[in-house]
């Protein structure tokens, strides 16, 4: 690993379709994020986006992986889905009531927001102010779906609060590769098929290379795949994890 600033890892780890092509059929499902855990040092958390998990079951977890490993929860989207950012505070402090006690083994926080959803500079003003305020500790790493915060104005205002633009791998969704923080956030949907198809070891190995340069640039990459089905998105973060070994 790169001077330990690239993570790799998947969007999560309560697969069950995952069972006898990643997890034994001897594995629980309880003990599904230990063994997860073995293999990967970090995994994003997209159930926080459904429905907030219970602050003891976020403790647990913590007793359940190896000192250093990070998880990375995705904003609930009762925010960013129901309330479109509107009125951010309540939805945050709720969010953060259950995250804060482990926020030492968090990685960025991810706001995923719907495709529907414009660039409102107003709107993104306040949200920002609210994230450089009163969660100045954490890191936030907006998933756009619509072109719009690709603006001038947007990423300007995502550079001087230092938040990260996510790079959404996939054909279907928006994409540019542009730098606004320390963290550079990376999600691969997949090539193809959306969360359904495999990415080649050619393009693999040349992420890897990506990856490295930025680091030794300075940048934290947080790198997760998405295209869970068949396995891919394992296979893959494994795939990526080695060609990355050999380069440091």
């Amino acid at each position: 690993m790169a001077n330990g600033k690239i993570h790799i890892g998947t969007s999560g780890w309560s697969y069950k379709h995952w069972r006898d092509i990643f997890y034994p059929a001897e594995v629980k499902p309880a003990d599904y994020l230990s063994y997860y855990a073995d293999r990967f040092k970090v995994s994003e958390l997209n159930t926080s986006f459904y429905r907030l998990p219970l602050k003891s079951t976020v403790t647990k977890w913590i007793t359940m992986v190896p000192e250093g490993f990070l998880f990375c929860p995705k904003m609930s989207r009762y925010l960013s889905h129901l309330k479109k950012l509107h009125d951010p505070e309540e939805p945050l402090q709720r969010f953060f009531d259950i995250f804060d006690p482990i926020e030492k083994h968090l990685g960025p926080i991810l706001v995923q927001l719907p495709a529907s959803l414009r660039f409102n500079p107003e709107i993104i003003e306040h949200l920002y102010q609210v994230f450089s305020e009163k969660y100045a500790s954490y890191r936030f790493a907006m998933e756009v779906r619509h072109d719009s915060w690709f603006s001038e104005e947007s990423l300007s205002l995502m550079k001087k609060h230092k938040v990260t633009l996510v790079f959404a791998q996939s054909e279907r969704f928006p994409y540019l590769e542009e730098v606004t923080a320390k963290d550079i956030f990376f999600r691969f949907h997949g090539p193809t098929d959306l969360y359904s198809s495999s990415y080649p070891d050619s393009a693999l190995e040349e992420y890897a290379r990506k990856f490295f340069d930025w680091s030794n640039e300075g940048h934290t990459i947080w790198a997760f795949f998405n295209n869970d089905v068949n396995g891919h998105a394992f296979r893959n973060a494994a795939k990526l994890q080695e060609y990355i070994d050999k380069l440091a």
